[in-house]
């Protein structure tokens, strides 16, 4: 790092935003921080640190039990300090309660709902009392590995995910008086998802771009934000959308009620992310304007306790009514329609709530914490057994994109025989894993005398170390395991660590990341080594490969079960593959109809968007849902047929164009793997100001002689020949020169379509760039396809969609020539140099129409001289060789200057 860069260590992070928040807590303020910023950018690191490191959250709560333990011994007979956790996630619009792992197989998660003077709440939330920074730990760290398990279990990276850690702090005190007061400060702790999710990644005109909820929550955080600036600058009639997602009910009053709220604006200092940075300032600049009014949330015990059962007799009296003051209701559902069913059940649940937090409130402190530790006992001690174990025993352990959710699922390989599975099998797994592609009986694993042994059985999909293995094989300490696409462990050997540790050998712990490097490479997609020689582009590609192969594998399987009939295929696709003259290759993905041959190719930011949409229907599917498979226009997996596809292109050199020299060539038409898909017949024909074709011997010695000298020619594409049989419809496009408007030909039908297309150009005069540009450049031709087909799914295909999938795997002695990817370079075009087509080709053609040329010129010198040696005459005057050099005809002129024949 260098000498003059300013670096804010996480302690200095947590002196200027943490001691603030707190010392609101102290004094009895509601209080929140928020991270907000996209993915990669360090608004975990910043919350939640990593290892060693500790965040604004752990750090926040060691100080807050070190303050506390001040304060108690001094602390009077009456005088009480609680504190008590709560966690929570939202995923796809739905709350999760990582401190209880039976919610996050709840259908639907847990309801949100609102109490008409609290505000929004979650009902059957979890909130742990803790009287130590151990406990409070240890509290997280379970809630941070109920956030792994579901995550793996439904595809989800905590990217995707908001997390909320909500600590309730009350001191019980004394007044001058000798009333006994209660004072109550919530302090909220938000992880929010990466905002570059947040954004439409679909591609333009995507039909399915606003059917994901994931998008919902920060799109809503945003217009909130904006509202409440709007407000705060003396908008009046402003509506602030608070309800339009369950992340803005959560935080409605730490917006803009009684909180006092700190947001950290995290930023990437990557220039590809310049966008998403000014976006991340801009949001950052709104919620500066925001004003908040916060009080202290101080009352007398005993006042409490006397408004929570009046508040719980007007409830009472209104269920038995059955009916609401229209006030009430007002308050109630926020002037939304909402039945009597409904509202009855709502006025139960705030009953229900009200009795159990006057009984909490009667209840002594050291009667709840007795209970919490009751119930917490057994938990503690497996901890404590499973911190032993994991010294002893050889285990899997976890990788997952998020380091902080990394190792926090470990699963021990005993001596004997240990299933792995399902919970559904009968009997149930020894190690339990659940998600796409799991069978109830997927593998055993055998630890006989210390040496582990992994059996994958009949059907069942395991890499180790990259490598599908199909047999028993050993495993050795750090191996990498993948179970499915997304169960990725390291295989950890004490034994063999041990005798590693011996001989002086020193193995790092694998990464996520080099992890899925090592499947990318054994799959053939990767050919690039990080080293002092490797381009900033090679190393963007392989973050983008790493990012892509695991989601292209759970897509693959997600098809496989909802037998979709369709098949994802990652594709390097290089510039001028896209039609682009300039750029770096970029992954994207294919998706193939197995039924009927058709492909489409998707860029990465609607292949990601699709992918989160198949995630919702196939959860719906493990969910049981009768209507989990979707209509076809809202499909993830379905395109239409009609929808236009690249082909291939063509490079059209334009040399010979600027020797003022016709172009008529049959170019190949190459796709993105390099592979002819046709050929297309071109011509370039200079012209006169008349559009009359000029002649033959009217080329320029040199291209620059044309510049300040007006330019016309035509440019024709004629017809294509060989087009794929699957399309039914193709058409031509292309930009030339510096045009921002794209030339397109109509659509014709048939495999040899005639498009007829001419267009006419006028450089008046030419000026030294576009000369330039004719001599050095290429014309990209884009050929563009509609394909055959009525766009129905192929649900009547014969054969399963794993069995389809298999036959249309290519032979193994062509696999690494089918790969679509391995460029030496990231930067180099994936295809050859299109087949007569290159600059020498054009270069050649030139040179032997400007020499038929010079030879018919000195053809004609040379039957003048024989013309005037036959007419005795002894000499040619120049105006004669002038204009034949010209291009003009021999006249028998004379002149004052002349040449004498020997």
């Amino acid at each position: 790092m260098a000498e003059n860069v300013k670096v804010a260590v996480r302690q200095k992070v947590f002196d200027d935003l943490g001691n603030g928040v707190l010392d609101n807590a102290w004094n009895g303020y509601n209080c929140s921080l928020f991270a907000y910023g996209q993915t990669g950018s360090g608004k975990s690191y910043s919350m939640v640190g990593y290892g060693a490191n500790k965040g604004i959250v752990p750090l926040f709560c060691d100080k807050l039990f070190m303050g506390i333990e001040e304060k108690r011994t001094a602390a009077g007979k009456d005088e009480e300090y609680q504190v008590t956790l709560s966690m929570l996630e939202i995923y796809n619009e739905q709350v999760r309660d990582l401190l209880n792992s039976k919610s996050l197989q709840q259908k639907g998660g847990l309801k949100v709902r609102q109490h008409p003077s609290k505000g929004f709440y979650v009902e059957s939330l979890i909130t742990c009392p803790v009287t130590s920074y151990r406990e409070i730990d240890n509290k997280i760290n379970e809630g941070t590995r109920n956030r792994t398990v579901a995550a793996t279990n439904m595809n989800a990276t905590s990217s995707r995910a908001h997390t909320i850690v909500a600590i309730t702090f009350t001191q019980k005190t004394p007044n001058e008086s000798g009333q006994n007061m209660t004072r109550t400060s919530v302090v909220n702790l938000v992880d929010l998802a990466g905002s570059e999710r947040a954004e439409s990644t679909g591609a333009t005109g995507d039909r399915l771009k606003e059917g994901s909820a994931i998008n919902q929550s920060l799109s809503t955080l945003g217009n909130c934000i904006k509202a409440l600036a709007d407000l705060s600058n003396g908008k009046k009639k402003t509506v602030v959308p608070f309800r339009d997602s369950v992340l803005t009910k959560l935080l409605q009053n730490a917006l803009g009620g009684n909180s006092k709220t700190i947001m950290i604006a995290a930023l990437s200092p990557a220039d590809i992310n310049y966008e998403e940075t000014l976006s991340t300032l801009r949001f950052a600049d709104r919620a500066k304007a925001i004003k908040t009014t916060a009080v202290v949330n101080e009352s007398p015990t005993d006042r409490l306790i006397r408004e929570l059962r009046e508040e719980n007799a007007r409830l009472m009296e209104m269920i038995k009514k059955g009916a609401l003051p229209p006030e009430m209701l007002q308050q109630m559902t926020g002037g939304l329609p909402q039945g009597e069913d409904e509202t009855k059940k709502q006025l139960e649940e705030e009953l229900r709530k009200n009795q159990e937090e006057m009984e909490n409130m009667k209840k002594s402190w050291e009667e709840r914490l007795k209970e919490a530790q009751q119930d917490n006992k057994a938990t503690m001690d497996a901890e404590n057994k499973e911190v032993h174990d994991r010294k002893v025993i050889p285990h899997l352990w976890n990788l997952n994109e998020d380091p902080a959710l990394a190792a926090m699922i470990v699963h021990f390989c005993k001596t004997g025989k240990s299933r792995i599975g399902t919970k559904n099998a009968s009997p149930p797994a020894d190690i339990q894993l659940n998600g796409l592609a799991i069978q109830k009986d997927h593998a055993v694993i055998n630890n006989k005398d210390g040496n582990v042994n992994l059996k994958p059985l009949e059907g069942a999909k395991i890499l180790l170390n990259g490598q599908k293995i199909i047999t028993e094989t050993q495993l050795h300490h750090n191996d990498r395991v993948l179970f499915g696409p997304n169960h990725l462990f390291v295989f950890h050997h004490p034994q063999d660590e041990a005798k590693q540790a011996k001989k002086g050998i020193k193995s790092e712990a694998p990464t996520y990341d080099s992890a899925q490097e090592e499947i990318a490479k054994k799959a053939g997609l990767m050919g690039l080594e990080q080293g002092e020689g490797t381009s900033r582009e090679d190393l963007l590609l392989q973050e983008d490969l790493i990012l892509m192969l695991p989601m292209v594998n759970e897509a693959n399987a997600m098809s496989e079960e909802l037998d979709k009939k369709v098949k994802f295929d990652i594709a390097l696709v290089s510039p001028q593959a896209r039609g682009v003259r300039d750029g770096r290759t970029e992954v994207m993905v294919k998706m193939k109809n197995l039924g009927n041959g058709n492909e489409w190719m998707w860029d990465r930011n609607k292949f990601t968007n699709r992918k989160f949409l198949m995630q919702e229907m196939y959860q719906n599917f493990i969910d049981g849902d009768d209507d989990w498979d979707l209509p076809q226009d809202k499909d993830p997996f379905w395109e239409p047929a009609d929808i236009p596809q690249l082909i291939g292109t063509v490079q059209c050199i334009l040399q010979s164009l600027s020797y003022n020299i016709d172009l008529q060539e049959k170019l190949v038409i190459t796709d993105y793997k390099g592979n002819q898909q046709g050929m297309l017949s071109i011509e370039i024909d200079p012209c006169d100001s008349k559009w009359d074709k000029v002649k033959e011997d009217d080329f320029v010695e040199y291209p620059e002689e044309q510049v300040g000298k007006p330019v016309f020619f035509k440019l024709k594409i004629v017809n294509a020949l060989g087009i794929p049989n699957n399309m039914d419809k193709t058409y031509c496009q292309f930009k030339f020169y510096l045009d921002d408007n794209t030339e397109k030909t109509a659509e014709v039908s048939g495999m040899n379509p005639e498009f007829g297309f001419e267009k006419k150009f006028t450089y008046k005069p030419a000026t030294k760039q576009f000369i330039e540009y004719l001599t050095s450049s290429t014309l990209v031709i884009e050929v563009w396809g509609r394909q055959k087909g009525d766009g129905l799914k192929s649900g009547s295909t014969v054969g399963s969609t794993k069995e389809m999938m298999a036959k249309d795997k290519p032979p193994a002695k062509k696999a690494a020539a089918a790969a679509v990817i391995n460029p030496p370079k990231a930067n180099v075009p994936v295809q050859p140099p299109p087949v007569n087509n290159n600059k020498m080709t054009d270069e050649l053609n030139s040179y032997k129409k400007r020499t038929q040329v010079a030879e018919k010129k000195v053809q004609s010198v040379e039957n003048l001289i024989q013309s005037k040696k036959k007419s005795g005459q002894a000499s040619i005057s120049l105006s004669e060789l002038e204009n034949i050099l010209n291009g003009g005809s021999v006249s028998g002129g004379t002149s004052s200057q002349a040449c004498v024949l020997q």
